[in-house]
């Protein structure tokens, strides 16, 4: 559907002049600009309450606009309708630049695959990940009303990797118990330089690490073997890689007692 007229402040003006519970459908036109509202803004955006869209929300958008006023199901009929559906958003950090994370779509990303592909090379994903011996994922049973203890030791300590998925599925990692920093980046630049025998554009955040003196003299001194390119600022979802992240926090074992970081290490 196309674009409503008027835009956002068409949408905060004064109600048409229909009286309450007055034909209790909506036409065409008034479907698509209820749709197109949901879909380009929140319900604070327009005068309501609430960052979230939920069928009681968009109700009280009908009756605002339009002066008609459904049920919760009547409500939900339209939004299935339309082919809308509840689902968890995807959060998007305010800082983000979408005119740079547009330009890396049109233009940068395009242009790396298409040099890979002519120097017979290959794209990798990168980012580091760590997991901490307190965190505990998934549910489990317990009393109603009596929120169920997980016991752990007290003794704190994690693990951390460094890894990089390949556009063709393939994954490289390296392990380390210090903080991420320049010499651990240097080190993950050896060993995934000694595992291919062509050049690799790597991508990655713009970690300062990724961005350090010691890094770029890496990169100068093998010019052939590893390109390294910088993701726009606050844009997670544009890696890949953060899905192997999302997917490795999520299967961490249930039954995990690790009381040292060897424990941690071998258990993940």
């Amino acid at each position: 559907m196309g674009e409503v007229a008027g835009g956002r402040e068409a949408l905060v003006a004064r109600p048409r002049g229909r009286r309450v519970g007055e034909h209790q459908v909506l036409d065409g036109v008034e479907q698509q600009a209820i749709r197109q509202a949901v879909l380009d803004h929140r319900p604070c955006d327009l005068g309501l309450a609430g960052q979230l869209w939920t069928r009681a929300g968009v109700g009280n958008l009908i009756a605002k606009l339009y002066r008609v006023r459904l049920t919760e199901q009547g409500v939900g009929n339209y939004l299935r309708r339309w082919g809308l559906s509840f689902q968890r958003p995807d959060k998007r950090a305010v800082e983000q630049d979408e005119e740079a994370v547009g330009v890396w779509q049109e233009e940068t990303w395009p242009a790396i695959r298409a040099r890979a592909k002519a120097e017979g090379g290959e794209v990798l994903f990168a980012d580091q990940v760590g997991i901490r011996s307190d965190q505990v994922t998934g549910r489990t049973w317990g009393a109603k009303g009596c929120t169920p203890v997980v016991r752990r030791t007290g003794n704190r300590f994690s693990v951390n990797a460094m890894s990089a998925i390949s556009t063709k599925g393939r994954m490289h990692f390296m392990g380390f118990p210090e903080t991420f920093d320049a010499d651990v980046m240097c080190r993950f630049l050896d060993r995934i330089a000694g595992h291919f025998d062509h050049k690799v554009h790597l991508v990655v955040d713009g970690h300062s690490a990724h961005r350090s003196r010691k890094v770029r003299a890496w990169l100068a001194d093998h010019p052939d073997r590893i390109e390294l390119h910088l993701l726009p600022s606050y844009s997670p979802e544009l890696n890949p890689h953060e899905l192997v992240n999302a997917d490795l926090k999520r299967s961490l074992p249930m039954h995990s007692r690790a009381r040292d970081q060897a424990q941690l290490a071998a258990e993940n």
